[in-house]
């Protein structure tokens, strides 16, 4: 006989911790709260793939990671076009 307590559980994730903008935000936020460089940190992220450049503070490598690096990237070349486009 099944325990009561013998049930499945589903976690999804929030529509903004799959958003790359937010996610980016969020950690650029929890590194520059701690006293990092975010630039600097999500960079080094990017290019490594090691996790240890993002802080767990505020549960942002966790967050970052949810990603891939290429969703990220895009995110930040699109970002950066759209807002040259709007110089013009």
């Amino acid at each position: 006989m099944p325990d009561a307590n013998d049930k499945t559980v589903f976690w999804r994730n929030k529509p903004e911790d799959r958003n790359p903008a937010d996610v980016l935000r969020k950690v650029h936020a929890a590194l520059k709260e701690k006293g990092y460089s975010p630039i600097d940190q999500i960079v080094g992220y990017l290019l490594s793939g090691d996790p240890t450049y993002i802080t767990s503070h505020q549960g942002a490598r966790n967050l970052i990671r949810r990603l891939e690096r290429d969703e990220l990237l895009e995110e930040l070349v699109r970002s950066y076009l759209e807002r040259q486009e709007g110089r013009e």
